[in-house]
């Protein structure tokens, strides 16, 4: 199982200062939607020239003109886009069309996804083969976690990696990791955390035990 750093409402400067810090411990450093909404592209260049050994991902949630936009997200130096599982599937098409031509690949975010029975088989028959299990930080204001949702998930792919998104920390990680994640993704668990460094090799270490 492989640790994503998720960076969203945090600077540029920071997030690299950060990055150089907890190196040794991540495996995907993400651009959250509000960094890149914040820096751009910029981001993702910035992150893959100054950890080039790392993978990139960018949380584009593309929701139209998914080749243009995936191609973008590709050409600035990411090694993964998202693309929101409610779109048309014309659109996760258009990224996985992306995807082929820059040897790259994309996930597919399940957030508010009604009919994961439907949905999940549709989107493999796609072509479809990295899944993002996502509860959102509005609906874990209200205390859902997305637990329930990886354990669906799982049970109806086929051969889809499963990265995990929502609130997760180094005391729930076992839980995620028998449920079947192949990725966990971590943001305010280790940007907010008070030692980010000592957050970020607890997890590492909970998710190589």
């Amino acid at each position: 199982m492989k640790l994503q750093l998720a960076l969203d409402d945090i600077s540029l400067k920071d997030a690299l200062d950060l990055g150089e810090k907890v190196k040794n411990y991540i495996d995907i450093f993400e651009m959250g939607s509000p960094f890149i909404i914040e820096n751009g592209s910029l981001a993702i260049k910035e992150f893959k020239r100054r950890f080039p050994e790392k993978k990139i991902l960018a949380d584009t949630k593309i929701v139209d003109a998914g080749s243009y936009e995936a191609g973008l997200a590709f050409k600035a130096g990411a090694d993964y886009c998202t693309v929101i599982g409610l779109t048309d599937i014309l659109t996760i098409k258009e990224c996985l069309k992306a995807a082929r031509k820059y040897n790259k690949s994309i996930f597919v975010d399940t957030i508010n996804i009604e009919n994961l029975n439907k949905r999940i088989p549709e989107l493999e028959a796609a072509g479809v083969d990295h899944i993002s299990v996502h509860v959102g930080v509005d609906e874990q204001a209200v205390g859902k976690t997305p637990i329930d949702a990886l354990r669906q998930v799982k049970s109806l792919s086929n051969n889809s990696i499963l990265s995990v998104a929502g609130g997760i920390k180094a005391d729930t990680v076992d839980l995620y990791k028998k449920s079947g994640a192949d990725i966990v993704i971590v943001g305010g668990g280790i940007n907010h955390a008070k030692n980010s460094v000592l957050a970020a090799k607890k997890l590492a270490e909970k998710i190589n035990d």
